[in-house]
Order: structure tokens, then C-alpha cells, then sequence
């Protein structure tokens, strides 16, 4: 497994990881009609944008698999919230369920944290939806919930939970 930074010519792998991670992940709480919509094209043309015109301070970072496949991807940079320069927002990590529980999405947040700290970040905050099973994750790694917000998905509406780490400097995983 090698986890690197993103390249503009990951975009479809990144895309169809996505896609397919949102229908592994949200099978029976997001509805069908929702999930059976997702297209690979529309998010790798969102991909390949963002990784040609990357935000400063943003990151976006690739697993592969041994065959060179991106099977996983993690996406970050300054909070979109509040916009201050030295708190870091996880906007997104996904892997394909086959790559799940074993140990690459610890090694990527794990190599996020060391790229947020270098680059001077002191908290890391993650919106979850209350069902994701990667809540457990979080919580167990040491975040606190400080606010909740209702969203829609589709025809839906979920509730987010707002998880932070308020000081990444001693946050180890």
C-alpha cells in the first residue's frame, strides 16, 4: 500500500472511489434512489478540477493499492466554517469497502496530521453524518462533538455531527 499526494490524473480513480464509497457506506440510511444516481463523470470533472486548482493550504491524498489503483482517498485543508488560517477541516476520506479495517485510513489521517502540523494547524474538526459507522472511528481517536446541524441528502434530511480535536500537536492514532 503507498499513500502519496494527489495528482490531476487521480481524478477518475478518486471519483470512482467515491462514488462507490457512498454506496457501500450509506446502503440502508441514505435512500437508493439517491445512491443509484451518484456518476463517477460528474465527480471526476469536480476531482480533476480541484486537483488542478488546489486552494492553499488544501491537501488531497491518495492509497494505492499493489496494482497502482487509488482505492482510498483523504481531503483537507482550513476549516470552511470559521476560515481561520490555523484550524484544519477533514472535508472527506473514503476507501473502497474490499480496503476497509485494514489499517489505511488510520495511516492516511496519521500522515494528514503530520502534514497539518508542519504546516503550522493547531485543531482539526470533521463533519459526519450521525450514522456513518466512521463516527466510532473519531470518538475513539479522541474528537469531541461541539455542534450539530440538519442537512438534506436528496429528499432526505440527516443530522451532521461537528467532531474537533482542539489540539493536534498531542493527537496520536
Amino acid at each position: 500500500m503507498k499513500i502519496r499526494f494527489a495528482r490531476p490524473e487521480d481524478a477518475a480513480g478518486i471519483a470512482q472511489v467515491h462514488v462507490d464509497s457512498w454506496k457501500t457506506t450509506y446502503k440502508g440510511i441514505v435512500a437508493d434512489a439517491y445512491l443509484d444516481r451518484l456518476s463517477v463523470e460528474e465527480h471526476w470533472n469536480r476531482w480533476e478540477k480541484r486537483l488542478k486548482h488546489p486552494e492553499p493550504g488544501e491537501g488531497v491524498m491518495v492509497a494505492e493499492n499493489e496494482r497502482g489503483q487509488v482505492c482510498g482517498f483523504l481531503d483537507y485543508g482550513v476549516d470552511r466554517e470559521t476560515g481561520r488560517v490555523h484550524e484544519a477541516e477533514l472535508y472527506a476520506v473514503y476507501l473502497l469497502q474490499s480496503e476497509q479495517r485494514k489499517g489505511i485510513g488510520s495511516e492516511m489521517f496519521r500522515q494528514m496530521l503530520e502534514e497539518l502540523r508542519t504546516a503550522g494547524y493547531r485543531s482539526l474538526m470533521v463533519w459526519v453524518l450521525e450514522q456513518n459507522p466512521a463516527v466510532h472511528f473519531y470518538r475513539k481517536v479522541g474528537s469531541e462533538e461541539f455542534e450539530r446541524k440538519e442537512i438534506r441528502i436528496g429528499e432526505e434530511t440527516f443530522t451532521e455531527i461537528a467532531l474537533r480535536w482542539n489540539d493536534i500537536a498531542r493527537l496520536t492514532i
